[in-house]
């Protein structure tokens, strides 16, 4: 089948003998300062088969066994293919329904994204284009899992602009082949999806060609944004590694991914709040309220600075960003380069305020943006700083669940 848009079908893996709520482990990129979070989760997967087996929880990175966990991380990629663990779904898409924590379904449709359409620098006219600015730093310990890897599992979320609901909505309304429904581990809700025939496939790719014709950018990065970016990095790496040979079907080609609809009721923006640990937090005030311009005088730019058990409200009245957690992204990024120190990026207010009690440690909080700008933001002004906003609270983020063999 010819699509019309980067959004494709993909030869879909699902556990087929697998106790599911072991399997499907939370986004790697989550819970980075709660290594009990992790530790829990490794409890309560145990000798089962899982998808926590087959990543690196970003919490690890940097630590001296890293390079033999992604060795472990490969070999039990084999393992589970020998045992045949999972059954393929050839030129599928699935469609999902995510009861979040707090109760709400968010839908979606999972699929493979063309990566020959993605480019995540900034000032991309790609149809596929990154939403904040990409950390090339934070790619070479993912490329060295990929790189080697037999599959992906994907916690890459991908928005469309869908106002009026006619991509991903009226699969909920579809007799689907049940794949999944179960509860899911650590606190993240209940999942269940669907398999889309040949015509729920066609229905759903007519409606992605009309919305293509119809908006100056289909496809905005969600969440995954340094996942999709290591995909592409991977495949380009392949490419000049085969000069002269034809990778256009190659499955590196392809990235997995779930698109869902900005305009879901159950899509929330939350900001994502900053901590930083240097010897001397005192100085750092001082020096940011001197470039920043830090005043108790209201401006359009607010942070909240917690220290100990204590926060401060305060504005930007020189800002360096047309957002507040950019301006002080940028002077964070200088402090820590010169002086040294660390910086972790936190999901949600009161595990900020809690870290923000430790020695040495020192908060920023940050207001959501507003998921109605995202779209003409970056179609305006291009990525936004790194780290912007959240799609939601860590335990709803994407769960490791389907998978895709990425070689050939």
């Amino acid at each position: 089948m010819k699509f019309s848009t980067a959004f494709h079908a993909a030869d879909i893996l699902i556990p087929k003998c697998a106790d599911m709520k072991r399997w499907s482990a939370v986004a790697c990129d989550q819970y980075t300062s709660e290594p009990e979070y992790w530790q829990e989760a490794e409890r309560y997967v145990g000798g089962a088969p899982s998808s926590l087996k087959l990543i690196l929880p970003e919490i690890y990175l940097g630590r001296p066994d890293t390079a033999e966990r992604i060795s472990k991380i490969n070999s039990t990629i084999r393992e589970y293919l020998a045992a045949g663990i999972f059954e393929e779904y050839k030129n599928s898409m699935v469609y999902v329904e995510r009861t979040q924590s707090d109760g709400r379904v968010r839908r979606g449709i999972v699929g493979a994204i063309d990566l020959e359409e993605y480019d995540y620098r900034p000032g991309s006219r790609s149809q596929v284009r990154a939403t904040e600015a990409t950390v090339i730093e934070r790619i070479p310990p993912r490329l060295e899992i990929r790189k080697n890897a037999a599959i992906e599992l994907p916690h890459i979320m991908i928005l469309i602009d869908d106002p009026e609901k006619t991509v991903i909505e009226p699969m909920g309304k579809k007799p689907l082949k049940p794949l999944y429904d179960f509860d899911l581990m650590g606190g993240g809700g209940h999942i269940k999806g669907g398999l889309m025939g040949e015509a729920e496939i066609k229905e759903a790719d007519a409606a992605l060609g009309a919305l293509k014709n119809s908006c100056e950018m289909l496809f905005a990065m969600g969440d995954g944004n340094h996942s999709l970016a290591t995909a592409k990095e991977h495949y380009e790496a392949l490419k000049r590694q085969n000069p002269g040979k034809d990778m256009s079907n190659h499955p590196a080609r392809y990235a997995l991914c779930e698109i869902v609809n900005l305009h879901s009721e159950a899509l929330s923006f939350e900001a994502i709040h900053r901590i930083v640990k240097v010897d001397d937090p005192y100085k750092l005030i001082m020096e940011m309220s001197l470039e920043l311009g830090l005043s108790g005088i209201p401006s359009e730019q607010e942070v909240k600075i917690h220290r100990n058990y204590t926060v401060r409200d305060l504005y930007i009245r020189e800002p360096k960003s047309k957002l507040a957690v950019g301006s002080v992204q940028a002077f964070l990024d200088g402090y820590l380069k010169e002086n040294g120190g660390s910086i972790d990026y936190i999901h949600g207010a009161d595990t900020l305020k809690r870290l923000a009690t430790e020695d040495g440690a020192i908060g920023f909080e940050f207001d959501p943006m507003s998921k109605a700008d995202l779209f003409p933001a970056v179609i305006g002004d291009g990525a936004l700083p790194r780290k912007t906003f959240s799609m939601g609270c860590a335990a709803d983020k994407r769960y490791y669940l389907e998978a895709r063999k990425i070689i050939l």
